[in-house]
């Protein structure tokens, strides 16, 4: 696609890949080189397993490398909701874990050292509506309940937070921030090597079967590989290589534009405290500005893969209906990436046979999701105690008439826009 541009670069930050050939040991193989998928790899190894990655293309050519790079803590649902569905006990668990996720990111690049662009100043959720706006004052008051110096935002808070038109409130958790995320991601890549981690790119695993105590992985260089355990880690990207698992998921494309740099006025105007924002739209938008002054937007596009420029159409008109000001400001870089989303909106974690473990489903908050389950399904793996989880292991149930989704999904998505656009 000559018209796709993505905004973030590798620069000279490649990973070294491995030879399949250079494989043939009974290693844990990760399938699935995204973050979830080195997250898991760098904690085994340094746990003294052997471990390799299959990557059926490059890393960080996936979600991983193509997001918006916000580090979101939390899943969809507010404490209260998820002690409702887990429980006290393990609903406190799993309200823990969400919400150190943005922790260990921002922990692992300064432990490690990694000289990726970051800033921690926090993520904005911008109310469109007075009801909206009583939502997101509960949920601050929920946060700073448990310790978090979250805010409520007015009106005018948020118009001089973000510079945008057209909010009615919302609140701030400080614990967010944004990353480069693909720099991120080939970060992580680097580490894993560095612990021991071989790393096959276009390698795509096509086929599992059981063999006695090992698996037997057939790839698409026609190498078969043996495997004391495998750890399918390929999300949105999910497909026949375990039966029905990509037919539990609803992959979505997000869509994401980003503006020439802003002049000097713009810049000390627009989101001058550098947080990320998201709002409260059915079908939200988010943006960010990146380390070089540019304004990056992004939101749900078409179910199909875009084939033309105006497929970004739709982040043009929400850019300058939130910023008039900007009106005739050409973009630059247009790019899309692949989000797993599931039916109840959290993850899910399967192991249908001994030696098999999956995890699917990141909800559009997977840099702090993903690089926090890794090392938990690594302690899993090690030590075969599923307390050692974060969330339970569910059978994988395909989602009823799956085929069809692009019809529904699309259906819902117009509904959805339509909404929003009566919401104004």
């Amino acid at each position: 696609m000559p018209f796709m541009q993505p905004l973030w670069s590798p620069g000279a930050q490649m990973v070294a890949a491995t030879p399949l050939a250079d494989l043939e040991a009974p290693h844990v193989t990760v399938v699935g080189g995204g973050i979830l998928g080195l997250s898991c790899a760098l904690h085994l190894a340094r746990a003294g397993r052997s471990v390799r990655v299959l990557e059926a293309a490059r890393i960080g050519a996936g979600a991983s490398g193509l997001n918006g790079g916000q580090v979101i803590p939390g899943l969809k649902y507010d404490p209260d909701q998820l002690l409702q569905h887990y429980g006290e006990k393990r609903g406190e668990q799993v309200i823990d874990f969400a919400a150190s996720t943005a922790d260990r990111v921002f922990d692992l690049i300064a432990a490690e050292k990694l000289d990726i662009p970051w800033q921690r100043k926090g993520w904005i959720q911008a109310a469109h509506t007075e009801k909206a706006a009583e939502l997101a004052w509960r949920r601050a008051k929920t946060w700073t309940g448990r310790g978090v110096a979250a805010r409520a935002l007015s009106r005018d808070d948020v118009a001089t937070l973000t510079g945008a038109e057209g909010y009615v409130g919302g609140w701030l958790d400080p614990r967010a921030g944004v990353i480069d995320p693909l720099a991120y991601t080939l970060g992580l890549a680097k580490l894993a090597a560095q612990a021991g981690v071989l790393i096959a790119e276009d390698a795509r695993a096509l086929q599992l079967r059981r063999d006695g105590a090992l698996w037997r992985i057939r790839t698409s260089t026609g190498v078969e590989l043996r495997s004391s355990h495998v750890i399918v880690a390929t999300n949105a990207y999910a497909d026949g290589l375990v039966p029905g698992l990509a037919r539990t998921l609803l992959p979505l494309h997000s869509f994401q534009i980003a503006t020439f740099p802003l002049e000097p006025s713009a810049l000390a105007r627009i989101l001058p405290g550098g947080q990320a924002v998201s709002d409260s739209r059915r079908i939200l938008v988010y943006y960010r500005k990146s380390p070089d002054g540019r304004l990056m937007l992004g939101g749900r596009g078409s179910m199909a893969e875009p084939s033309q420029p105006r497929a970004w159409a739709h982040l043009e008109h929400a850019l300058v209906r939130l910023f008039p000001g900007l009106r005739g400001l050409a973009i630059e870089k247009r790019w899309f990436g692949r989000v797993a989303m599931t039916l109840d909106h959290l993850p899910h974690l399967h192991q249908p046979e001994p030696g098999l473990t999956i995890a699917a489903g990141c909800q559009g908050r997977g840099v702090g999701l993903m690089t926090a389950l890794g090392p938990r399904l690594a302690d899993y793996v090690l030590s075969g105690d599923p307390r050692t989880l974060p969330f339970d292991l569910t059978p994988i149930r395909p989602i009823p008439l799956h085929r069809f989704r692009h019809i529904g999904m699309g259906a819902a998505i117009a509904w959805y826009r339509f909404l929003d656009a009566l919401d104004r």
